[in-house]
């Protein structure tokens, strides 16, 4: 065996079969065709009013663009809509329509037959600059057909309401002025009060005629227009000249456009390879492929962190960031997919505003603590009210960032400090009972009912977050070299705080507060997961599969988010049957292209069931990597390649009739490491391969089944059984289990024979 391992992926190929496909044109929001860089997105769909059937709409956002409300329950910069591009036909839009999310360039492509005639579209929102491009070809037919642009409050209300109205949503009094240049370009610019608001240019260009379509037997004459749009967050002339130059630095043809657009493609060519998982469900491998795609068109390094919507704006009554799960769950599966840099936006949102953090606390606590509330804008100005932990949990997000980078002086500069600070937090609120033990205040169990505001001492989710804090900041102490004078007072509270409330249903809400009714939210799950500070021993699974299974058996309030949780809680403890049972009843709950929405969109629901995914096929958490730990009985098969683990390591396995029958790791920070695999128990022996050398030095196989190896930063190792010859690729299938998501497809689950 050599010291590497061989690749076979076609990557424009194997994403081809994930692509969302629409036979009938999108009716709404929730399978519409979604398109983004990180900043602008459009989603793109059509309506059903006979007054409309001739519109397809770029329904436009752009994270950055908020307004101040007034009044209201959290006073705080909210997310707005700010309007539409329509595409405006002569005829109605007829079936069947031809729509395609290429994923791997990211760009729409449609056939759209109408009454009248045909048009062909490319649309994107360019990887590398805030532009929409919408490049039309009409036949004769639909020469007439047109580009439009409508301020939000200018929409027409059969439009603006397709979607539904939450009357809980700011709507910023707005208005509009509107200006046409002589070279073309025309400018929108939306004022809300405030001096808020934002500045929207957009330019259509007639390329003439064009035969790329045109066949053999047909005397079709096409002619392509593009209309190139951006928007600025912003109302100052200044903004107003950034977006004109904008566009102006856009050279629409020759090699010039050439070039930009191969720009785009190249920057998505490049994302997806990152990493590799395929396995032998090809609904749920399309889904996963899809958040991949979601989450660079959602954030990017340099960006802002995602909110509950992503760049997708639409009637919602939480138009920001969340932080007693949205958030943490948005990001989740960032760092087993080895994109890492995505996590960036919101270690960078985090570095910003720490004086924010320290305000959000009450004053006599700020020399030492910061805190977070509920939810906020993009300045993170939320004052502590009812919910203590919600920063702690953010700050294991940040742990994650660290621990599968290993970056040393990330954990230096934001993680140690804003973590000690947020411990310091409950410090101050810990109080010592007459047992002796350290307790906390009646607090709020995130979303474990909410309207009665039901509080308990002593809630699983603060004492959990409360014993991982102290436990990681010991940790990373010693790992800094840090001789903090608050490291005797941690031990301390590990000694002496009171142990997590169990009851004959296995885990409390809180010491007062048994789980009694439906509960959306895994909050009195914490300590299994994610943070993973129980589930070692028998006593602790036994603890762990009671409260999963009392808590899904109540069904009440349950949501999407409450079987990703349950999904990967079922994951850490090797119950791979059940974690795709719990996966597969989310796939009930997912909008047609991938979205989910309860009372407005939330993103981070499909975003975790990626993470869940991931738990099955590799786990890092107790210092050890579990590879393969949870795969159902049914996934006889199964690859991944370059997926990310704490201590920083690139794990690749390959999973053949059953069994494990590869596993490579490449070590990029030399951390020790610890591996359980399946192919210690094999009948037919296996080598391992450390530093290409197979002389039995390197590695220690203990007494549990576990493999200790010995790797210096930049080597591998290589497992693998005997005669074994596996190739990293996508498993293959019949295409016509290809292409699940797009247009609502019920019968995909439940009708037509496979």
């Amino acid at each position: 065996m050599s010291s590497y391992i061989q690749t076979n992926i076609n990557w424009p190929s194997f994403l081809s079969r994930h692509d969302m496909l629409w036979k009938a044109r999108p009716m709404s929001w929730d399978e519409g065709v979604f398109i983004g860089n990180g900043l602008l997105g459009a989603m793109i769909y059509s309506e059903e009013h006979k007054a409309k059937r001739h519109v397809l709409r770029f329904v436009l956002g752009r994270t950055d663009v908020t307004a101040t409300r007034k009044g209201g329950v959290k006073d705080f910069p909210v997310r707005v809509p700010i309007g539409e591009l329509t595409l405006e036909m002569e005829g109605w839009i007829y079936q069947p329509c031809e729509i395609r999310l290429d994923l791997w360039n990211a760009e729409m492509r449609a056939v759209v037959p109408t009454t009248k005639g045909e048009i062909r579209i490319r649309a994107f929102v360019h990887a590398l600059s805030p532009v929409l491009a919408v490049e039309f070809d009409t036949d004769d037919g639909e020469s007439r057909a047109q580009v439009k642009w409508h301020a939000y409050p200018e929409v027409d209300p059969i439009l603006k309401n397709a979607d539904g109205i939450n009357l809980n949503q700011h709507i910023p009094v707005t208005t509009v002025q509107r200006t046409t240049e002589e070279q073309g370009i025309t400018f929108g610019v939306q004022s809300y009060d405030h001096g808020e608001g934002c500045t929207t240019a957009w330019k259509v260009h007639d390329l003439g005629q064009t035969d790329e379509h045109k066949s053999d037997s047909e005397d079709k004459k096409w002619n392509r227009r593009l209309c190139l749009l951006t928007v600025m967050n912003g109302v100052t002339v200044e903004d107003k000249e950034t977006v004109r130059n904008e566009l102006e630095g856009i050279s629409v043809s020759g090699p010039a456009w050439t070039s930009w657009i191969s720009n785009h493609r190249q920057w998505w060519h490049d994302y997806y390879p990152a990493s590799f998982i395929s396995i032998p469900d090809m609904q749920l491998e399309s889904f996963y492929w899809i958040q991949m795609y979601k989450l660079a068109s959602a954030t990017r390094k340099n960006l802002l962190p995602i909110d509950n919507q992503g760049p997708w704006m639409t009637s919602t009554p939480w138009p920001g960031l969340w932080f007693n799960m949205n958030v943490q769950m948005t990001y989740s599966p960032v760092y087993t997919a080895n994109r890492l840099e995505l996590g960036q936006s919101l270690i960078s949102s985090l570095q910003q505003h720490q004086e924010q953090l320290i305000h959000n606390v009450p004053e006599s606590f700020r020399s030492d603590s910061a805190g977070l509330g509920r939810s906020s804008s993009y300045d993170l100005n939320s004052p502590i009210e009812d919910e203590v932990g919600n920063l702690t949990w953010l700050m294991h997000n940040c742990w994650r960032q660290y621990r599968y980078s290993m970056d040393e002086d990330m954990l230096r500069d934001l993680v140690y400090p804003l973590l000690r600070r947020s411990i310091c937090l409950y410090m101050h609120l810990l109080e010592e009972g007459e047992d002796g033990r350290l307790h906390l205040p009646a607090m709020v169990s995130p979303e474990y009912g909410s309207f009665k505001q039901l509080t308990t001492p002593d809630t699983h989710y603060d004492l959990s977050l409360l014993r991982w804090g102290c436990q990681t900041l010991l940790y990373a102490s010693e790992r800094l070299g840090i001789q903090d004078p608050l490291q005797d007072r941690w031990n301390d509270i590990l000694t002496r705080l009171t142990p997590l409330p169990v009851d004959h249903t296995g885990y409390q809400i809180g010491s007062e507060l048994s789980l009694e009714f439906g509960h959306r939210h895994f909050s009195h799950l914490l300590a299994a997961f994610p943070l993973h500070i129980v589930g070692n021993s028998d006593e602790d699974r036994e603890v762990i599969t009671r409260s999963l299974r009392h808590w899904i058996g109540m069904e009440g309030d349950l949501r999407g988010f409450s079987f990703t949780g349950a999904a990967s809680i079922a994951a850490t403890l090797g119950l791979g049957d059940e974690a795709l049972a719990y996966l597969r009843s989310l796939m009930h709950l997912i909008k047609p292209n991938t979205m989910y929405k309860e009372a407005g969109p939330v993103i981070e629901t499909p975003l975790a069931g990626a993470e869940a995914i991931q738990d099955m096929l590799l786990q890092s958490w107790g210092d050890l990597i579990r590879v393969f730990p949870a795969v159902p009985e049914e996934w006889q098969e199964g690859v991944f390649h370059n997926l990310r683990t704490e201590g920083g390591f690139l794990v690749s396995a390959v999973r053949e009739a059953g069994r494990t029958v590869l596993i490579r790791i490449h070590s990029q920070a030399g951390e020790p490491c610890r591996i359980i695999t399946d192919l210690t128990s094999t009948d037919q022996g296996f080598t391992v391969e450390v530093g290409g050398k197979t002389s039995g030095s390197g590695y220690h196989l203990q007494e549990d089944g576990s493999i200790d190896i010995m790797l210096k930063p930049g080597e591998e190792a290589i497992l693998y059984t005997a005669g074994s010859k596996p190739i990293i690729a996508p498993i293959p299938t019949h295409p016509v289990t290809f292409n699940t998501f797009g247009g609502r497809k019920p019968w995909r689950l439940y009708g037509i024979p496979k």
